[in-house]
């Protein structure tokens, strides 16, 4: 009996794993661990669920930079958790038009959904050629892997 539920247990965590490390194929990443998903010309950014694994529970998302221009690899904000803060990277050049205010009171959503609710900014871009140079997720795969 308890090696059954010792079996049991091991096969949860390690489906939580590999959901916690999930890599949706659809979006593009930097090696920075920021994620993009683009619809048009807008781009919707967060980080991966790799950087919010590595961070731990998120406290504070401070981003102070809407309406203005950034070029892609500036630092467009920080994220702060429990044991530190880390600089938030610009993935590709454009305009903050949008800031995920729903992280205001609720900043842990980048850890339970990083992917979903828990994006950051939205930018209307100014090169769609950048995005090309983004990875993919094979390639991201292999860079935290």
């Amino acid at each position: 009996m308890h090696n059954k539920l010792l079996n049991i247990l091991v096969n949860i965590l390690t489906l939580l794993k590999k959901e916690e490390m999930s890599i949706p194929a659809e979006l593009k990443y930097t090696k920075d661990h920021e994620w993009v998903r683009l619809d048009g010309d807008i781009a919707t950014v967060g980080i991966t669920a790799f950087a919010q694994g590595e961070l731990g529970d998120i406290v504070y998302v401070e981003i102070e930079t809407i309406g203005e221009t950034i070029d892609k690899e500036e630092i467009f904000g920080s994220i702060e958790a429990v044991k530190t803060v880390s600089d938030l990277f610009m993935p590709l050049s454009g305009e903050l038009i949008e800031l995920n205010e729903a992280l205001d009171g609720n900043p842990e959503l980048v850890n339970s959904d990083p992917y979903g609710e828990g994006w950051m900014v939205k930018l209307k871009i100014s090169d769609a050629s950048e995005f090309d140079s983004l990875l993919d997720a094979t390639a991201y795969g292999n860079l935290i892997h």
